[in-house]
């Protein structure tokens, strides 16, 4: 007869992930620059229309724009 083994698994909880209680500001558009206008108006028309999602698109497209061209 064959002996059969089993494995224990032991489990520990992780800590908790620690968030800021605030999100970081939006970022501003650099003046002269058509792009950053451009980002920053859809921004703010998306805003006014209450679509939280093409807000932070916008977010994520004018800091990219930054790291690439500023």
């Amino acid at each position: 007869m064959a002996s059969q083994t089993t494995a224990q698994t032991n489990t520990v909880q992780e800590k908790p992930v620690d968030l800021p209680l605030t999100p970081e500001p939006d970022p501003k558009p650099t003046p002269g620059c058509a792009h950053c206008d451009k980002v920053a108006m859809d921004r703010d028309r998306a805003e006014a229309n209450g679509d939280g999602s093409r807000v932070s698109d916008c977010n994520v497209r004018l800091r990219r724009h930054f790291s690439d061209a500023h």
